[in-house]
């Protein structure tokens, strides 16, 4: 019961912000032309400014945890791979199938994983999740938005689909704000202070901008689908991702990380522990920033994202009572 509690407590504000981003895009106190715009803000600036701090104090050494690594990085290619594979049809093309593997595979594990888990478990656990971020942001992101770029490989041929995978990836200021951050951990280098503060100012506007733009997205789907300007997704089309995110990832990271660990990887029992719970948070809400930005089916992510937020209270807490 003091577990459930803990979660309770932690996540209670999560869900009261993407509430907020919902009433106040249904009530029209946030135009809906104003969205996009709260994107740009979140994607360009206050969550580049996140990640570079994350990257920058977090100690190199955690930063370089071959066994997380490896673990991690093996578990989110399989999810994009096997998402990607069952969502592909007539409605679901590349870029909307991407991203959907996206939120598959990709965790809320810096906007509440790593407040949650610490709570939960101790500061030791803070280290291996903000190394999970990091290689979701660098590797399974630029996978996914590379993916994003194939549907135009028949139309225009494969040479012009990879240019554009290529140009989705390196336009991403996601990974090169985390590697920006590694170099001056590695480094030492410390800021001067008035800079450090500015991007400390952005950085915080980040988690609560990102959740209520999550609100906002969702309220402004279901109005245009109301209004006949764009087709509700269909519940087949975003239920089964949401379920792959809540128990197909975690249950993939707990047997692969038990094998790699017989087979003589370097992670402790400890450190799979938070990987699994890691992999049991609902999606991140930062994919909806992406999918935008792309022109995916906003709509889609934003309803994957709310079901796994919603049902993950229940299901997260499951997975606490059971591993802890």
């Amino acid at each position: 019961m003091d577990s459930v509690l803990q979660v309770l407590i932690i996540t209670f504000p999560f869900f009261a912000l993407v509430l907020c981003g919902y009433l106040a895009a249904r009530r029209r106190l946030l135009p809906l032309e104003a969205i996009p715009g709260l994107n740009g803000f979140v994607l360009f600036f206050a969550l580049p400014c996140m990640l570079y701090r994350f990257g920058a104090t977090t100690p190199i050494a955690q930063l370089l945890d071959v066994g997380v690594l490896v673990t991690w990085l093996l578990c989110g290619f399989v999810m994009v791979a096997f998402t990607v594979a069952v969502s592909l049809n007539h409605r679901t093309r590349w870029n909307d199938a991407a991203f959907g593997a996206l939120v598959a595979a990709f965790p809320n594990s810096g906007f509440m994983g790593v407040p949650l888990l610490v709570a939960l478990m101790g500061a030791a656990s803070a280290g291996p999740v903000i190394l999970t971020v990091m290689i979701d942001l660098i590797f399974t992101s630029s996978l996914c938005i590379a993916l994003s770029r194939l549907d135009g490989a028949d139309k225009h041929g494969a040479a012009v689909a990879l240019k554009n995978a290529l140009k989705g990836v390196l336009v991403n200021p996601m990974p090169w704000s985390i590697l920006l951050g590694g170099c001056v951990s590695a480094a030492g280098w410390i800021p001067p202070k008035p800079l450090t503060q500015t991007v400390g100012l952005l950085a915080d506007a980040a988690s609560p901008v990102a959740l209520f733009t999550i609100g906002s997205v969702l309220a402004r789907s279901q109005m245009l689908a109301a209004s006949g300007h764009v087709v509700a997704p269909l519940v087949r089309d975003y239920l089964p991702v949401a379920l792959f995110k809540l128990f197909l990832h975690p249950a993939l990271v707990l047997g692969c990380g038990t094998v790699l660990m017989y087979l003589g990887l370097p992670l402790s029992r400890f450190v799979l522990v938070v990987l699994v719970l890691t992999a049991a948070l609902p999606s991140a809400s930062n994919v909806s920033l992406l999918a935008e930005r792309f022109g995916a089916d906003n709509g889609r992510i934003a309803r994957i994202i709310l079901v796994s937020t919603a049902t993950a209270f229940l299901t997260f807490s499951l997975a606490v009572s059971l591993l802890t």
